[in-house]
């Protein structure tokens, strides 16, 4: 298996080595070992990224381990989510995803309430605005996930109320 996956600049955010660097240092603190299992599951999970639900990675995970458990994954992303690696999201289908934290511009999403599609929109004035808001109150924003809900296009297409039952 080659190993050229990083060729995707990510110029902003941690590099791989820092990504590292913060994981053995937050394992060190609380006394966890690096298993050979839990490189596997943090490698896959950054290398497949997006939004993965524990089910979605343990199934990649076993692709290439099958002895790996379900609950060796889950506890794996727990530490991830805690350690700040990834982010832990709930999209109302009961789910929780992860998403990677490391390497990524940030992010906000639309989500239809309808058909759960999820998009992923960036805008930078948004980004400043939330800056200026957050230093008016004396803030300083470390994290923040901003979620519009309503109807795609399809659905609003699909649906939508009877308008000509007079």
């Amino acid at each position: 298996m080659t190993t050229h996956h990083h060729s995707h600049s990510h110029s902003h955010g941690p590099s791989d080595k820092d990504k590292d660097e913060v994981l053995a240092r937050y394992m060190a603190q609380h006394g966890l070992k690096s298993t050979r299992q839990r490189s596997l599951i943090i490698d896959t999970f950054f290398e497949v990224g997006g939004h993965l639900s524990v089910e979605e990675l343990w199934n990649k995970v076993r692709e290439q381990d099958t002895k790996v458990s379900v609950a060796t994954v889950y506890r794996t992303m727990k530490l991830l989510n805690e350690c700040g690696l990834a982010h832990a999201r709930n999209f109302g289908d009961g789910q929780t995803r992860y998403e990677a934290a490391a390497g990524r511009e940030h992010h906000d999403h639309l989500i239809c309430t309808s058909c759960g599609t999820i998009v992923e929109f960036e805008n930078d004035r948004i980004e400043t605005l939330q800056d200026a808001v957050a230093r008016k109150h004396g803030f300083t924003v470390t994290s923040h996930k901003m979620e519009l809900y309503g109807l795609c296009r399809e659905c609003q297409l699909r649906g939508g109320p009877p308008e000509n039952e007079a």
